[in-house]
């Protein structure tokens, strides 16, 4: 086996056509510059061990990168990847709660709503995650090799060589106080679920029982005109609670202004909550028949199943907020 033959094949198979010819040439004659008259097959081996692999000395004709990202933007890729995913994510799941609100014809149990959503919004972020990898790696590699400056040395976000002056832009945040992405899209998600079962509730909140086509929907819970009633104080705390979670996201930690506008919403949000549940005709009639009947009880059971409703409410809503503070002195 002639090894310079087969070496020179392999390193300008790698190359553009027009130039395999001349390069193919210049190799050889390198090779055989560095060869004694006499050579032997462990001499050769010891030359094209100096030459190295064929791959990187091909790359060193190449007049383009052999990487899709080198490290001068590859930090920079990596930092855009990290800001524009979420915003797009969020876009995303925003998306959907206009789908789930307009579009939900109320015929589906609420255990197949919640699903659906959790699936329609999961399905979402991966569609416009592959998107948006794909379009900005698409740019940044356009980037990579209309560039033809010498300098690979990675580039802050700045596009400027790196200082110890950097250091001051960059935010230190411990774990215990950062906010994440998860706890955000979390909310949002919850939103777009409960909203969805609240406009919906004489079709999704209720008796279900077992009839020939599976589970049928057959005694609403609430009465959907009382629920009606109260939309601009539900919209209200709809907005409040994207406007929080939009907040976190930018504030990406727990502060003192993050705590504080956590608790007026959850303020509102209880305040409203009672105020529905406290509304007499709420409930519908047949539901709390149903209920008696099913537990055998002969007093009415409005007063137990707000009460216990509210106090829920009201406990939970006060450990988001001390927690929220307790995490924004840390």
């Amino acid at each position: 086996m002639n090894l310079i033959e087969v070496y020179i094949h392999e390193v300008t198979r790698r190359l553009p056509e027009k130039s395999r010819k001349d390069i193919a040439l210049e190799l050889r004659s390198t090779i055989e510059d560095m060869l004694t008259d006499e050579y032997s097959e462990k001499e050769i081996k010891q030359v094209l061990s100096q030459l190295g692999n064929p791959a990187i000395l091909a790359s060193g004709y190449r007049d383009q990168p052999m990487h899709l990202i080198g490290p001068c933007y590859f930090d920079i890729y990596v930092n855009l990847l990290k800001l524009i995913l979420p915003i797009a994510a969020i876009v995303s799941l925003i998306s959907l709660m206009a789908h789930n609100f307009i579009d939900n014809t109320g015929n589906e149990t609420i255990l197949m709503v919640i699903i659906n959503s959790i699936g329609i919004g999961i399905w979402g972020i991966i569609s416009t995650g592959i998107q948006v990898f794909f379009w900005l790696t698409l740019v940044f590699a356009i980037i990579e090799r209309v560039d033809h400056g010498k300098n690979q040395s990675p580039l802050t976000a700045s596009l400027k060589e790196w200082t110890p002056e950097d250091l001051k832009d960059i935010p230190y945040i411990p774990k215990k106080k950062a906010i994440s992405k998860v706890d955000v899209f979390g909310g949002l998600l919850w939103t777009t679920i409960w909203a969805t079962v609240y406009f919906k509730a004489a079709h999704l909140a209720g008796v279900y029982e077992k009839g020939k086509n599976g589970l049928e929907f057959v005694i609403p819970t609430f009465n959907q005109e009382i629920l009606q009633s109260y939309w601009p104080l539900v919209v209200l705390v709809i907005g409040l609670e994207i406007a929080v979670a939009l907040y976190k996201w930018f504030a990406a930690q727990w502060t003192i202004k993050v705590a504080l506008f956590n608790t007026v919403w959850q303020l509102v949000g209880t305040i409203v909550f009672i105020v529905i549940f406290r509304d007499p005709d709420l409930f519908n009639t047949a539901f709390i028949n149903y209920m008696s009947e099913l537990f055998s009880i002969n007093n009415d059971l409005r007063n137990p199943i707000i009460g216990t409703a509210i106090v829920i409410v009201v406990v939970f809503a006060a450990i988001d907020i001390i927690q929220g503070f307790r995490k924004a002195r840390i």
